[in-house]
């Protein structure tokens, strides 16, 4: 039930106070028994006129009952009822309403136990039959999104779950619409907050997520190596055609390991034959090309030099 309105009240009021004045004016003129009769009328009419006024706020509708039977639905503002033989019941809010709900330990349909919550935005849009229809349309709003939540998650694998909330939403929204339309509340949209698994089986997926990982990079890493394969095989088909290519990049290759002041550098014979540094002459040409380019910025030396 609302509470009293404060425009009800001041109702009480005003017609209370008049009598009241009214007794003080008899009482100066006829005898006391007089006044309080005055009174007693006044205080009788005060209450029936505030039981009669009532005052509906723009978000409420009043289901008006006359002698059990429905009359009217009333509202928003100011409306009269007649007390005792007319009753209000109900005061429906059309507002839109949010009621979350949720599903403890429910089985998909691939035997996982699921903890799922999830949040509903309602509004009633009949409130005739949202009162007359049903005893408790919140509590039945409520317990029929439980009951959908349900049954989709036992129709739903985990995989589809997790990755689809969307269409699960969707569905549960259709299902609850169908069961709450002949109660004149419309289901607006459905929102499935979370998705709670065991905590074994998320180790489990995060392991196949791991590993599934793990395989990517080895496929794209042997990828690479095919690329890079071919590229070696048309590189190896250019130096075959060409010598003179080879032996320049050889060489290249060669006076990169020796820049970096490496104390050994294994080169095969083969290399050595092919770029002619098996003799002093190749070796000291070398060495002297390292020198110049290591020691260009520093500055030449002071005195006589050796004797050869």
């Amino acid at each position: 039930m609302r509470p009293t309105s404060s425009f009800a009240t001041l109702v009480f009021v005003v017609i209370l106070g008049i009598g009241v004045a009214l007794a003080y004016a008899a009482f100066d003129v006829s005898s006391g028994v007089a006044a309080y009769e005055i009174i007693l009328a006044a205080f009788i009419l005060a209450t029936i006129a505030s039981s009669a006024v009532k005052v509906a706020d723009q978000w409420n509708r009043a289901v008006v009952l006359q002698l059990g039977r429905f009359q009217a639905l009333r509202g928003p503002g100011l409306f009269f009822i007649v007390p005792i033989i007319d009753t209000i019941p109900y005061w429906i809010d059309i507002r839109v309403i949010t009621s979350t709900f949720n599903a403890e330990r429910t089985l998909t349909k691939d035997t996982v136990p699921v903890d799922v919550d999830a949040v509903l935005f309602w509004k009633v849009v009949d409130p005739m039959k949202a009162a007359l229809g049903v005893a408790d349309y919140k509590s039945a709003i409520n317990w029929a999104a439980q009951t959908a939540l349900r049954d989709v998650i036992g129709k739903t694998i985990l995989a589809d779950m997790l990755e689809g909330r969307d269409k699960i939403s969707d569905e549960l929204q259709r299902v609850i619409d169908s069961r709450a339309e002949p109660w004149g509340i419309q289901i607006i949209s459905v929102e499935v907050k979370d998705v709670l698994i065991p905590s074994a089986l998320e180790d489990a997926m995060s392991m196949q997520a791991q590993a599934e990982r793990e395989r990517q990079a080895r496929v794209i890493l042997g990828d690479s190596e095919r690329q890079i394969a071919e590229k070696f095989g048309e590189a190896a088909a250019t130096y075959a055609n060409n010598p003179t290519a080879f032996h320049l990049r050889a060489m290249n290759m060669l006076y990169e390991g020796l820049k970096q002041n490496s104390t050994i550098v294994i080169v095969p014979s083969t290399a050595v034959e092919t770029m002619q540094l098996g003799g002093i002459a190749g070796l000291t040409a070398l060495t002297m090309g390292l020198g110049q380019q290591q020691g260009g910025n520093a500055a030449p030396p002071v005195g006589p030099s050796a004797p050869p």
